[in-house]
């Protein structure tokens, strides 16, 4: 019985020297004789004879004789495998980057800041950002307030803020593209203020000397200071406050996303639009299909991408950094974190929760004296620009007025009935105000502690993770991404350890509280 086996490779994807090679060594195996077998029976040592099966090339085909009780030979099923890849090949988008270093799952603030860090500190890694919103019309960074402070409770998160406001600072010069206007992320100076109740004072004066440790700038004030200095304000039950004095702010979140996303192109990154929706897993070890998880595997080897178009491709890098906000749970567990044992039977306790900024207007409010404050209640407020008008919002106040996360949609009577009466009590001038509009946007909140996620997972120790910042990933963004640059390339955290963020608290079941949320 003869087999036929048609060669029909795409040489002219090869360059000139590696298809002339090819060629040569495609048509000395298809010539020659001399076809070597080792006898069971022989020893390592004896020597080889050569097998005496003919191979002869007939009217361009390929004709190995072979009887039919024999199994195929090995040279033929690599033949047909070599087909196969060059026929794989050929049908590729030779613009698409199938092969990265670093893929980042997630282009939004975070993405973009881990993917420009990478190629600002090594220009030849290949790094691959997917955003399936190129738009960023629902990404949580776009849809924030901006804000950006330093007065925290933990010293990493001080840290990550002073990271990013100079960040910001020196981004027209460090951003910058050839041929381009410099970037400008309007930034607008103003304090935070933390209000706090007689019950609240000590809480308050033990941030502001962690804080004051780390160099940030911030005042306590009493409730006559309050009075004397903000005459707008109703102090009733306010018992003192923290108030920055720099280094706080608002800026704009599209500004700084675009310009990181620029950079990193104009350096040679690439942003696919396309959704991660699984992985494929080393094929030396089991697991290897996608969507199923094996018993023996560790090592993430693609993510299957699907395209705006639909269509179905693959990106295989050495890391991957899920960097997707809300939906990081969604990636993780495609990855079978969490639905596994051992390493894996833990969750990725991220999960999304909506959001409300109300607008609104009141001629007769603060001036430019204005903060951005925070009552004991957990509403806020802040001016934007300089026509009185007002930014507004509060988490809910119970579980049971969570908003539900299936659109963005907003519910004006929580502003009525939560938000409205607070403004009004704080500020006497807020009882005439009129709301404008509103917007809603979503928290990756982690639910364990509202503190982020970072760094590589235990068990698949090439997916980091960057996510669960809990309202605060536009204004840690750029501290992050610089951290997790070092994490890849220096195995080490550098410029700020962030190792008490790590999946290990997670599996130790050891909470790293935040006290100052909004």
């Amino acid at each position: 019985m003869k087999m036929t086996l048609q060669l029909s490779l795409p040489f002219h994807l090869l360059r000139p020297a590696t298809a002339s090679a090819l060629t040569s060594w495609l048509r000395h195996l298809c010539t020659s004789r001399q076809w070597y077998k080792k006898d069971a029976n022989e020893s390592k040592n004896d020597a080889i004879e050569p097998k005496n099966d003919a191979i002869e090339p007939k009217n361009g085909a390929i004709e190995p004789k072979n009887d039919a009780s024999e199994p195929k030979d090995q040279w033929v099923e690599g033949l047909e495998k070599l087909k196969e890849r060059f026929q794989e090949i050929h049908h590729r988008d030779v613009a698409f980057p199938y092969y990265a270093d670093i893929c980042v799952i997630g282009g939004g603030a975070v993405g973009a800041s881990v993917a420009y860090w990478l190629k600002q500190r090594n220009e030849k890694l290949n790094v691959v950002v997917l955003e399936r919103d190129p738009s960023y019309s629902y990404a949580s960074s776009t849809l924030s307030v901006g804000g950006i402070r330093q007065q925290f409770s933990l010293p990493e998160n001080i840290q990550l803020s002073q990271f990013g406001i100079n960040f910001l600072r020196t981004m027209g010069r460090n951003l910058q593209v050839e041929g381009r206007d410099p970037p400008n992320p309007s930034f607008s100076p103003h304090g935070y203020m933390f209000a706090a109740t007689e019950e609240g004072m000590d809480q308050l004066v033990k941030n502001i000397h962690l804080q004051r440790k780390y160099g940030a700038k911030v005042e306590l004030l009493t409730a006559n200071d309050l009075k004397q200095q903000f005459p707008w304000m109703n102090v009733e039950g306010l018992a003192g406050a923290s108030h920055g004095l720099e280094g706080e702010g608002s800026f704009d979140p599209w500004a700084v996303i675009y310009a990181l996303k620029r950079k990193t192109i104009s350096l040679g990154g690439h942003y696919i639009h396309g959704e991660a929706v699984g992985f494929a897993f080393d094929k030396t070890l089991e697991g290897e299909f996608f969507g199923h998880i094996g018993s023996q595997f560790n090592r993430i080897d693609k993510v299957l991408v699907k395209m705006d178009s639909g269509e179905m491709r693959f990106v295989k890098a050495a890391y991957y950094v899920v960097a997707a906000g809300a939906f990081a749970k969604n990636i993780a567990e495609m990855a079978g974190i969490g639905k596994g044992e051992g390493l894996l039977r833990h969750v990725l306790p991220i999960e999304p929760r909506k959001r409300y900024v109300f607008v609104f207007h009141c001629p007769d409010g603060p001036g430019f004296d204005c903060p951005m404050f925070i009552d004991p209640s957990g509403v806020y407020f802040r001016r934007e620009g300089l026509a009185g008008v007002y930014l507004s919002g509060r988490s809910p106040p119970s579980p049971d007025l969570e908003p539900p996360i299936s659109n963005l949609d907003v519910d004006y009577s929580f502003f009525d009935n939560h938000i409205w009466p607070i403004l009004a009590h704080r500020v006497p001038a807020f009882q005439a105000l009129k709301l404008r509009s509103a917007w809603a946007g979503y928290y990756d909140t982690c639910y364990f502690d509202e503190n982020a996620i970072i760094g590589p997972h235990p068990y698949h120790s090439n997916m980091y993770f960057a996510a669960g910042f809990s309202g605060h990933g536009i204004q840690q963004s750029m501290g992050v991404g610089r951290v997790v640059s070092e994490m890849i390339i220096d195995g080490k955290c550098v410029t700020i350890d962030l190792g008490r963020f790590g999946f290990s608290r997670i599996m130790l079941n050891k909470p790293l509280l935040e006290e100052n949320i909004v």
